[in-house]
């Protein structure tokens, strides 16, 4: 049995085992979060800004049934569930102007640009293309972040509110995960938090290869890769495998 990675005593009878990659990472419930990065019409549906900008969304319905299961595990569990909505003013203010790197290198902002009949529709706030999706809305006690670029802790108050609850380890699913899935974990990694991302509750922004590397990435230098299924099963874990010493319940 493969030792985890644990920043408390592994035979905390509160913890449990989740299997991942490069090796299995001991998660406490209480002091853990689960992000659900930017679940909107804009990253998730036909006609959205990632649709209309075209990238492949083939993907996000499985990644919402995933990120439900997921969700429904978490909320289970008593483990806070967060989402992260991105967008800015109607005025797009908030996008920087052309002062900043985000006018130029936003493809929802270029878009717009090249088709200005979708000015003000793209990521605006109070907008369908901004809404979280249908079929990922939040429960009474989910939590709701803004962000105004790609890193869920740049100019939020994600960090405080999840210090307040005495969270250390964060798991990672939604869109994209080449963009601001990674973001966010990496700066989560340099905030000393314990991230994981369930790869099969993801979907990215361009070609295959582009998840392939972001997962990599990941597993290599900052975090953990699992899945829905290995994060389910340790949450219903009644059994710390490390006290036994036997196979880990989630296998």
């Amino acid at each position: 049995m493969t030792e985890p990675v644990s920043y408390f005593p592994s035979d905390d009878p509160a913890a449990r085992y989740l299997e991942a990659r490069p090796e299995p990472i001991m998660i406490r419930p209480a002091e853990t979060a689960l992000i659900i990065v930017d679940m909107q019409n804009a990253y998730a549906s036909p006609g959205g800004y990632l649709d209309l900008a075209g990238f492949d969304i083939s993907g996000a319905p499985a990644a919402i049934e995933k990120i439900g299961e997921a969700a429904a595990a978490a909320r289970a569990a008593g483990m806070p569930v967060i989402f992260l909505q991105n967008g800015w003013d109607a005025d797009y203010v908030e996008a920087g102007g052309p002062g900043s790197p985000n006018w130029h290198k936003s493809n929802a902002l270029k878009t717009m640009r090249r088709k200005p009949e979708l000015r003000g529709k793209l990521l605006a706030k109070g907008g369908w293309d901004y809404e979280l999706v249908e079929a990922l809305p939040p429960q009474p006690g989910d939590i709701v972040v803004a962000k105004p670029r790609y890193s869920a802790f740049f100019n939020t108050n994600l960090d405080s509110l999840l210090r307040a609850r005495g969270i250390r380890s964060l798991v990672f699913t939604g869109i994209a995960t080449n963009v601001c899935v990674e973001s966010t974990l990496r700066d989560s990694f340099f905030l000393e938090y314990f991230s994981v991302v369930l790869h099969d509750a993801t979907h990215h922004a361009g070609p295959d290869f582009s998840q392939k590397a972001s997962l990599y990435n990941i597993e290599k230098f900052f975090g953990w890769v699992s899945s829905v299924g290995e994060f389910r099963a340790a949450l219903a874990a009644n059994i710390n495998p490390m006290l036994t010493k036997g196979e880990p319940s989630c296998r």
